[in-house]
């Protein structure tokens, strides 16, 4: 069950490496592409249990080049270091947000 608000817009700027997405609350969210990809969802960076979650370095320059929609509850982000695995749940997303 989804209990953040949904989201309406999502942009990445290449030139500021930055992600976007507009909530219907208004709400607008921007997260930097190095923080998206070193706190993946996927197995490589979180591994299969808490304890196995991996510290990824050295992304400080990475950027996204494509935007993949996975049905209605998420996106693929794809990193110019090859990376393409972790599924990005609206959820997920949202819980990234810094204060």
């Amino acid at each position: 069950m989804t209990l953040n608000p949904w989201p309406t817009d999502i942009a990445y700027k290449k030139e500021t490496r930055l992600l976007t997405v507009t909530y219907d609350t208004g709400e607008i969210v921007t997260l930097p592409a190095t923080v998206l990809r070193t706190e993946s969802p996927s197995a490589e960076v979180q591994g299969h249990h808490p304890s196995q979650k991996t510290t990824v370095t050295g992304k400080e320059n990475v950027s996204i080049t494509d935007i993949q929609p996975v049905g209605n509850y998420a996106v693929r982000l794809i990193f110019d270091d090859g990376h393409q695995t972790g599924l990005y749940t609206w959820d997920y997303l949202y819980g990234l947000k810094r204060p």
